[in-house]
């Protein structure tokens, strides 16, 4: 092998190893199904524990209820307004579609169930951007609230 051959070689993989660097930097700045799921086992455990509490805390961001792009949303069962969300507390759960139409809101609205967690899949941008991406969702019913967290499907 040449010194140039050396070289080449070399110097692929170096760039490899940035670019699987640069991968695995962007996965990790992402939030993942299984951190999703922990999330709103735990977001359940502290509405169970002391509702309003848990829902300063949602909204907060407290105590682990933020997480890269992850953050638990609840909306009042029986009225439908959010009642944690970072950008949408306030607003009617029922109105909100997904980015290509899907009522969402509506969806979780009439099939929450307590002690079941569903899981309903959409397109949503991420925070901060506008392209929609696939977003799945998992959602239940705790202490007359309708509380889910969502995670982007690459």
């Amino acid at each position: 092998m040449t010194r140039k051959s050396v070289r080449i070689i070399g110097q692929a993989v170096v760039l490899a190893l940035f670019l699987n660097g640069s991968v695995l930097s962007a996965q990790a700045s992402y939030g993942t199904e299984a951190q999703a799921r922990a999330m709103l086992n735990h977001a359940v455990v502290a509405m169970k524990q002391n509702k309003t509490k848990a829902l300063e805390e949602f909204n907060k961001g407290e105590n682990g209820f933020r997480d890269h792009d992850l953050y638990v949303f609840c909306a009042d069962a029986s009225t439908g307004i959010m009642t944690a969300h970072p950008s949408l507390k306030g607003q009617q759960l029922r109105d909100i579609k997904g980015k290509k139409g899907y009522p969402l809101g509506k969806e979780i609205m009439q099939n929450a169930a307590e002690g079941k967690i569903k899981e309903l899949s959409y397109w949503w941008p991420r925070p901060g951007t506008d392209k929609p991406l696939r977003k799945v969702t998992y959602y239940t019913q705790v202490e007359g609230h309708n509380c889910g967290v969502g995670f982007y499907r690459e």
